[in-house]
């Protein structure tokens, strides 16, 4: 990970704006197919030791979903071989699974905050969130998604004997769950005038730092990254903007005043902290942000996933003005392996043409921006428009942005603990394509840019 702010980029000679740090050691260039699960009915094994094996997990039985799970096993033979396996089926039944191979201490114990895992699983070293952040779908190009953030995803973890393919006896076994709601925190239904959306409030009476979470293309509404926000001290909006109730199914355009009767009932709401409220913008969702902090009043600070700093795809409107998306090559397309698409050349480059009309004015805001770029980015050029926009800001004295940039992280920028996706549905040609992103890159840099986006709000929400 590197960081730009506004200091450091007058400092930086553009051909210094787009170095590489070295890349985290990579993962297996094939991911690890574990063996299938076992029947019903299978037993732990027996007699392999003095005692039986068995499963420690910290917190027990319960966890949310972006926090840290202490794994170990105890009651092992000494140095003995063995491989664990977490499996965790989503909201349709697909399972997901990763798996390591490990050996015990002499005592018999194996804690992996402390024990790397060996060569031959879905991924080695130490690692003791692997078993979490390692888990892939056994079908194919298949996302992990949370629909209801009121029931826990069910982690399984099994112990096997040996290192073999398939896996030996069932040593030991638990069950966890992974929740995405704090006890305490209000998931509260949003239809007020045309506004659709989930507002999650944490527990307590007191105003709270205000954010309004807004996705990328694929319509619906997602509620995952808003409520594991509020667990964090935000009161969070999920907003949906197409395809969901009564909203428009496929929009010729947006209408910005739809998201200011958003940031509006956010600022009028008693467990708000204003004056003005956060957005945190994912893809689409980002420069939607980004032209609302241009646009709008009231918005304090913005975190951009992997976000264009122009309109892309539909029309956006705003009074009297109407600003068109950034014209799309479909000459760009490139075919790769297996009929997967390479779409990553295919939007107009905004800074090549001047004056571009596409290009949102952030000279405007005055919102914090922070802009949070994969260096793998193979749907938008992320990390480029980033440091462009950042230079044409800094020249006109501005100093209200930084830059958090990831090697080997592609579109897809979850909370931590979410699977990575590479390669996928295109949000905009709806067919398979690369998205971008190494397991191994990726999983670290969604562990260290969740707690970036939380501080990057705290210390401007809560400022005022």
């Amino acid at each position: 990970m590197w960081q730009v702010t506004a200091r450091s980029l007058s400092r930086a000679s553009p051909r210094g704006l787009q170095r590489r740090l070295p890349r985290p050691s990579p993962a297996p260039a094939a991911p690890h197919r574990c063996s299938p699960t076992p029947g019903p009915g299978t037993a732990p094994a027996r007699g392999l030791s003095s005692m039986a094996a068995s499963v420690r997990l910290s917190p027990a039985v319960r966890s949310l979903f972006d926090e840290p799970l202490a794994i170990a096993v105890q009651g092992l033979g000494p140095r003995q071989q063995v491989m664990l396996r977490t499996s965790l089926r989503d909201e349709t039944g697909e399972l997901f699974q990763a798996c390591a191979r490990y050996q015990a201490g002499d005592d018999g114990e194996l804690d992996l905050a402390r024990c790397p895992a060996l060569p031959g699983g879905s991924f080695s070293g130490l690692e003791p969130m692997g078993l979490l952040w390692a888990l892939q779908p056994q079908k194919p190009f298949w996302r992990l998604v949370k629909r209801d953030v009121q029931s826990p995803f069910i982690l399984r973890l099994e112990v096997f004997e040996g290192h073999g393919e398939p896996p030996g006896r069932l040593l030991a076994q638990a069950q966890h769950e992974r929740a995405f709601l704090r006890d305490g925190v209000r998931r509260v239904p949003v239809r007020e005038g045309r506004i659709r959306a989930t507002l999650f409030l944490p527990p307590g009476e007191d105003p709270f730092p205000g954010i309004i979470d807004i996705h990328g293309l694929g319509g619906g509404l997602f509620e995952h990254r808003a409520s594991l926000l509020a667990n964090h001290g935000f009161a969070t909006l999920a907003l949906a903007y197409y395809q969901y109730e009564d909203l428009p199914q496929k929009p010729s355009e947006l209408h910005l005043e739809y998201f200011e009767e958003a940031v509006n009932y956010m600022l009028q709401h008693p467990q708000v902290k204003g004056p003005g409220v956060g957005l945190l913008g994912y893809s689409k969702g980002a420069d939607l942000s980004l032209a609302m902090a241009a646009f709008l009043k009231n918005i304090t600070a913005v975190a951009s996933l992997n976000g264009p700093v122009a309109i892309t795809v539909i029309p956006l409107s705003y009074k009297d003005k109407t600003i068109s998306p950034l014209t799309i090559d479909e000459q760009q397309v490139k075919v790769i392996d297996s009929n997967i698409f390479d779409c990553s050349d295919i939007l107009t480059d905004p800074f090549q043409a001047p004056g571009n009309q596409s290009l949102i004015p952030l000279e405007k805001a005055e919102a914090q921006l922070l802009f949070i770029v994969g260096q793998d980015d193979r749907v938008v050029k992320s990390e480029y428009y980033a440091t462009e926009v950042c230079k044409l800001l800094q020249a006109q004295g501005k100093e209200n942005f930084q830059i958090l940039s990831y090697p080997g992280t592609g579109h897809c920028i979850d909370p931590p603990f979410f699977p990575l996706y590479p390669t996928g549905n295109h949000p905009i040609f709806h067919k398979r394509a690369v998205l971008g992103g190494e397991l191994g890159a990726y999983s670290k840099a969604q562990v260290h840019a969740w707690p970036q986006i939380q501080a990057f709000f705290n210390k401007y929400l809560n400022d005022n």
